[in-house]
């Protein structure tokens, strides 16, 4: 049985676990992208994510493919706002830019209606009163049922929760911050901002691109086969970090105390937390969603908790000062350009 959570103050109600589909449409062939689907919703998930900029969009094809029989079972999440292309109006948050993107999500997803399109990021330097506007002229037209946002931090959670009570919008339902065991700064204003405000948190990256599966051991260099040893920018950026991999070890080691493994140990802990509704886990091949199922019968004690908490500090990541390059701090401006002002983050225009 599923256990089943209204997500924030909505009346939708989702899995726990979310389908995450990056890998679909490019390295997960489309035949097994198709069984996995099919394997989750028969074990009762009905979420499941993806976004427009998914290996150019065919991960919105595959997921549109694989849900169509049963398309009403699924709450069906994508994304806007990122964008390959080239153009000054090809992605981020214009009016025109969320009507057509929403238009070839449509047309990929071989479906009349998205349940949740998400901010994938906030444009620092853009208004948001207007891309609130679009998207609630798109859910009056029956093209969009609710909204979110991902990767906002704490006063922008609020300040699109204000403006949609200002338009007369329902809040937008659900929150999608990085939140796992290494990474706990969504702990200090997202996931209490969400909740303030209403919105479920739909939390992504679980298992910290692999790091928490334990695959990888302190001082020696990751197989060729792994995420690290295929030399992926992103995790090289922010999850392959010599702390994290210690602290993996760690969990590892707890785990097979516990007879479980660390890849269920690692869910286990995003989802025992109040405020998450459900965490997002992408797999690449059928086996790892095997992995990720099993998360739902492990049971969480006193003792895991104080581990995890001794380990990482309660909203904080792993590594003092570290901070994700695509996520930029935006509180320091420096006036001078002698104090490395091409590396500043622009300010919303409305401010001086």
């Amino acid at each position: 049985m599923v256990d089943y959570r209204y997500l924030g103050r909505s009346a939708l109600k989702v899995s726990p676990l979310s389908l995450g589909t990056m890998m679909f449409g490019g390295p997960t062939p489309d035949d097994v992208a198709f069984r996995i689907i099919d394997k989750a919703r028969e074990q009762g998930i009905n979420f499941i994510d993806t976004a427009d900029v998914y290996h150019d969009g065919k991960s919105e094809e595959v997921v549109g493919k694989g849900i169509k029989a049963h398309r009403d079972h699924w709450v069906l999440a994508t994304k806007f706002v990122n964008s390959h292309k080239k153009g000054p109006n090809l992605g981020g948050h214009s009016r025109k830019w969320v009507i057509e993107t929403v238009e070839n999500s449509l047309r990929r997803l071989n479906t009349d209606y998205i349940d949740i399109l998400y901010f994938h990021r906030a444009v620092f330097d853009a208004p948001l009163e207007e891309p609130v506007r679009a998207i609630a002229d798109l859910i009056r037209a029956g093209k969009l049922r609710y909204f979110g946002v991902s990767n906002f931090r704490g006063w922008r959670i609020a300040e699109i929760a204000h403006l949609a009570d200002e338009l007369g919008l329902d809040r937008p339902v659900a929150s999608q911050p990085l939140y796992n065991i290494v990474n706990r700064t969504a702990e200090a204003e997202q996931l209490p901002a969400a909740h303030h405000y209403g919105l479920g948190v739909v939390s992504y990256s679980p298992l910290a691109r692999g790091v928490l599966t334990g695959k990888y051991e302190p001082g020696k260099e990751p197989a060729a086969d792994t995420r690290a040893g295929r030399g992926d920018k992103r995790i090289l950026e922010t999850e392959w970090r010599p702390e994290s991999i210690a602290i993996a070890s760690e969990i590892a080691a707890h785990a097979a105390r516990k007879g479980i493994s660390p890849t269920e140990f690692a869910l286990a802990w995003v989802l025992n937390n109040k405020l998450i509704s459900a965490a997002i886990t992408g797999p690449r091949t059928e086996e790892h969603w095997d992995s990720y199922i099993r998360a739902l019968d492990v049971k969480f004690d006193a003792e895991d908790e104080a581990l995890v908490d001794r380990l990482v500090t309660t909203g904080h990541p792993s590594t003092a000062g570290f901070n994700d390059p695509s996520h930029p701090v935006e509180g320091r401006v420096p006036r001078s350009a002698a104090a490395g002002a091409d590396n500043v983050v622009p300010l919303a225009r409305a401010v001086a």
